[in-house]
């Protein structure tokens, strides 16, 4: 129930900020949604924030034979544009996950945070309203133990408008 009203709360904002943001320069769209695929696969949603700049929401789900995840990832994005390919842009940025795990064959259930960085490209097709991007996205776990993971690499499928 608190990870429901924390992600309305969240999209709830991202749809305020993005009708009250500057468009992003370096990309040739201002808002996008659609999948994210890679080893948990969930909603992504993209907004302009200033110039070159982006916030994207991921809510990822995943649930095994072991345990059951859902969590809340907010990035900062910075985009550059890659020279001689059009509609083509690296980025990089930071952010942070909250999120949830249990597991089904000995009841311990636990909410997690972390700080996440990312790293990517991004790619809007020309005169059509889709969008591309593969990036990796490495988390320092915070709560309720410390540790590193190597990330997630995920491939983005987007709508943009």
């Amino acid at each position: 129930m608190i990870m429901k009203k924390l992600l309305f709360t969240l999209i709830g904002c991202a749809a305020i900020l993005a009708m009250s943001t500057n468009s992003a320069k370096a990309q040739s769209y201002e808002h996008a949604i659609g999948g994210r695929f890679g080893s948990a696969n969930g909603v992504s949603f993209k907004t302009a924030l200033n110039k070159g700049t982006m916030l994207e929401l991921i809510g990822n789900f995943r649930s095994n034979s072991g345990a059951t995840y859902a969590n809340l990832t907010g990035l900062y994005e910075v985009y550059n544009p890659i020279q001689g390919a059009d509609g083509l842009n690296w980025y990089y940025g930071a952010g942070a996950t909250i999120g949830s795990y249990k597991i089904k064959h000995g009841g311990n259930s636990d909410v997690y945070l972390s700080a996440n960085g990312v790293l990517g490209l991004d790619y809007k097709i020309k005169n059509a309203p889709i969008n591309f991007s593969l990036d990796w996205v490495p988390a320092l776990q915070l709560t309720p133990d410390t540790g590193f993971w190597g990330g997630d690499i995920g491939l983005g499928v987007r709508f943009t408008f």
